[in-house]
């Protein structure tokens, strides 16, 4: 059995006009992320640490910004695609850990929802997915309003 490990980052600014979806989750906000799917940037470093840990590339390359059939896609539908990539090279996911970074909103009531929503889409038990998110105490972009970004780390599984 061998052991793969992958790291996504992603970042989106904060627009009005739009919908603040993270993890798959409608979350009330007078802002919502500018993307060219849904601007889920959890789900988006989520699908880069995926990406990476098979040896994949990076969702740009799956998912190009200048492809019309991308826009407004709900970015869980593009991790089932991931999921489908990894699945087909025999990668089980061993676990997952998501770090979330955002002045406003708080995200505590919404990350068991965001688990669930991972967790099925990925099929793998919700104790194997964590998302923790945090603060930059007002300082840089994401203190200030700007933008929300998210940090994730998976670790594949792959049977010899």
């Amino acid at each position: 059995m061998s052991n793969f490990i992958g790291y996504g980052y992603d970042v989106h600014r904060l627009t009005k006009g739009r919908k603040l979806i993270l993890g798959s989750v409608d979350i009330p906000f007078e802002y919502g992320l500018e993307g060219h799917s849904d601007g889920d940037v959890l789900i988006h470093a989520l699908m880069d640490a995926l990406l990476g840990a098979g040896s994949l590339g990076d969702i740009g390359e799956h998912f190009p910004t200048d492809d019309p059939q991308y826009e407004n896609v709900p970015s869980l539908l593009l991790l089932g695609k991931v999921y489908s990539l990894l699945e087909k090279r025999k990668f089980t996911i061993g676990n997952i850990d998501i770090v979330v970074v955002a002045e406003k909103p708080k995200l505590l009531d919404y990350k068991s929802l965001m688990r669930k929503n991972i967790a099925e889409t990925l099929e793998v038990d919700v104790e194997r997915i964590n998302i923790k998110a945090t603060t930059t105490e007002g300082l840089g972009f994401a203190g200030r309003g700007e933008g929300i970004s998210a940090y994730a780390v998976v670790n594949l599984i792959k049977e010899e």
